[in-house]
């Protein structure tokens, strides 16, 4: 029998170190296209990392290299993201892009927290 080895979790509170606020957006009134900021859903702290290699193909497939993936704590009943809503990242590298949330999957290594992943809005 192999002896008990501890793996430190991937992700821990200390790595959320950048605020995200999450959106819904609404079409604009009138007739010209677009959308416009609806409501605020939901503010968190995340860790944000770029593309994971095996997200690569997937990401290659749809024509996006520029998908990012967002772990926040997981908001139980208070948020439930969706496929409709978009985020925005505080920070200067991002700032005053959206993006559109792809996917939502829960961190099955440690169950405190969600990985979301997301795409750049045109």
């Amino acid at each position: 029998m192999d002896p008990f080895k501890y793996k430190p979790p991937r992700v821990n509170s200390g790595d959320l170190r950048t605020p995200v606020t999450f959106y819904e957006f609404a079409p604009n009134e009138g007739p010209e296209p677009g959308e416009v900021e609806k409501k605020v859903l939901y503010e968190a702290w995340a860790k944000i990392d770029s593309v994971w290699m095996k997200d690569l193909e997937t990401a290659k497939a749809n024509g996006t290299l520029t998908d990012l993936t967002i772990t926040i704590r997981d908001p139980q009943m208070d948020y439930i993201p969706t496929n409709k809503h978009y985020l925005s990242i505080d920070h200067p590298l991002y700032k005053n892009h959206r993006y559109n949330v792809k996917g939502v999957q829960p961190d099955l290594q440690n169950k405190d927290f969600i990985r979301i992943i997301a795409e750049l809005k045109e």
